[in-house]
């Protein structure tokens, strides 16, 4: 058997059999200061969301600018297809953003 394919056996095998005891526990009630650190989560969830989205648009527009000065004559298909990239990777943080709000609600 392959190496590798051990190794993913082993993982979940380990992830199955010592995750038991953490269903296991009762629900706790919330403390005091619990809400602090949701906001405080909530905010590095934010802010990861933002910056690796702003690292994924500068890497598809650097692309596509290198795509169009190797070949300008497909500059118009280059930049469509960065468009609706950038577009489904803003659309990520927005779709962060609203999960946010539901948890600030909640």
């Amino acid at each position: 058997m392959n190496h590798l394919v051990k190794k993913l056996l082993m993982t979940c095998f380990s992830f199955l059999t010592l995750s038991a005891p953490v269903f296991a526990q009762g629900e706790q009630a919330a403390g005091p200061g619990d809400d602090a650190y949701r906001y405080i989560a909530i905010g590095f969830g934010m802010g990861i969301a933002a910056g690796l989205a702003a690292l994924g648009d500068g890497r598809a527009i650097s692309s596509a600018c290198e795509g169009i000065a190797r070949n300008p004559s497909a500059g118009a298909r280059v930049q469509t297809a960065m468009l609706i990239g950038v577009v489904f990777i803003e659309t990520l943080i927005i779709f962060t953003f609203a999960m946010i709000w539901m948890q600030l609600g909640a």
